[in-house]
């Protein structure tokens, strides 16, 4: 029905149904007083995955509608050809993260965006794919005033949970492109006394269990499976506190 032909009374019918469907959800307890002091959920971090599928078209299956554990989603998936695909908006909640936590954030769904790379798990990733990734993390930071190095694994925020994106994901390359964090090789040996496991928990690992947070730290700077820590790995720990911690 073209709008040329509904009568006034109903074309303003029309146009405040619309306007309810597209406005915000009130409370209809409360009058609606509305004020112009707020603004949309800010993430706080970008957590970076694989797919563990065997393609995008697959993947893109499973984040709309369910895997083995329930419903999941993410915010982007990125082809091995380079090709980004976007699935939620990045002001609302995908469920990408699940249980884990980050440093004082304890709820990752809520404060991160997720990106998801399609990739078994067992293969490098490709050039392309990488440059896009790139390319997504600037607009991101951007956009979101995020700080860069605020990039994240999800075997970071779940250790012995998830191992995702994996030891053979180039987290050097992302830190030479200004993303995440990186031991400063300039940086001095660790002092006397000095506690890995304190280290750990300040950039930002949860340290409830020893072994699975030493797994996942080793398999982003070592890019192994390790599960004990070695000379090599307190200076990566120290040099990496002398830069900060998670933010």
């Amino acid at each position: 029905m073209k709008l040329s032909h509904l009568s006034i009374p109903a074309l303003a019918c029309v146009l405040a149904l619309a306007a309810c469907q597209h406005g915000a959800p009130r409370n209809p307890m409360a009058t609606w007083v509305p004020s112009p002091n707020h603004d949309l959920r800010r993430p706080q971090l970008v957590v970076i995955h694989y797919t563990e599928q065997e393609s995008v078209a697959r993947s893109l299956a499973t984040l709309r509608t369910r895997n083995a554990g329930g419903r999941v989603s993410a915010h982007y998936l990125i082809g091995r050809d380079g090709r980004i695909y976007q699935l939620v908006s990045d002001q609302y909640r995908a469920w990408h993260a699940g249980a884990g936590s980050w440093g004082t954030i304890h709820e990752l769904n809520s404060a991160s965006i997720g990106i998801e790379l399609d990739n078994n798990g067992r293969e490098p990733f490709p050039e392309a794919q990488i440059e896009a990734l790139l390319r997504l993390l600037e607009d991101l930071a951007a956009r979101h005033r995020l700080p860069k190095s605020a990039v994240i694994g999800h075997s970071d925020l779940a250790p012995g949970r998830k191992i995702d994106p994996g030891p053979l994901f180039p987290w050097k390359r992302l830190f030479d492109a200004g993303f995440g964090i990186w031991p400063d090789p300039d940086a001095p040996p660790p002092p006397d006394g000095f506690d890995p496991m304190l280290a750990l928990r300040l950039i930002g690992y949860a340290i409830d269990d020893p072994e699975a947070a030493i797994r996942s730290y080793r398999m982003r700077f070592r890019g192994d499976n390790g599960r004990v820590l070695d000379a090599q790995d307190l200076w990566i720990l120290h040099a990496l506190t002398r830069r900060g911690g998670a933010p």
